[in-house]
């Protein structure tokens, strides 16, 4: 086998190793995404994304273009649609109104 051939084919074998590992690592990483999500009750929205279950084109997570309607005690900002914050939860649990944050 010419040295060419057994180069590629190492270059071959190396692409399909990378590509094993990277699979792992992406179980690996929404795995850990999973966890905080439901750790923390956060929505799409929370998150930035304007549709849920819509795969963000690579280079093209844009934020929101909705304006933040409420502001948290931790500079939280949420825009007043979707799931409300836990932070705001928190809040009103504790007797606060919700325009108490209002922008």
């Amino acid at each position: 086998m010419s040295k060419y051939l057994e180069l590629k084919a190492k270059a071959e074998e190396l692409l399909k190793q990378a590509e094993e590992e990277r699979q792992k690592e992406i179980a690996e990483v929404v795995a850990e995404i999973k966890e905080k999500i439901q750790e923390y009750e956060l929505s799409a929205s929370d998150l930035g994304f304007s549709g849920f279950g819509r795969k963000v084109a690579k280079g093209m997570n844009k934020a929101s273009s909705v304006e933040p309607k409420y502001k948290g005690p931790n500079g939280e900002l949420w825009s007043g649609r979707g799931r409300q914050p836990v932070w705001m939860k928190e809040a009103i649990e504790q007797g606060k109104d919700k325009e108490d944050f209002a922008i």
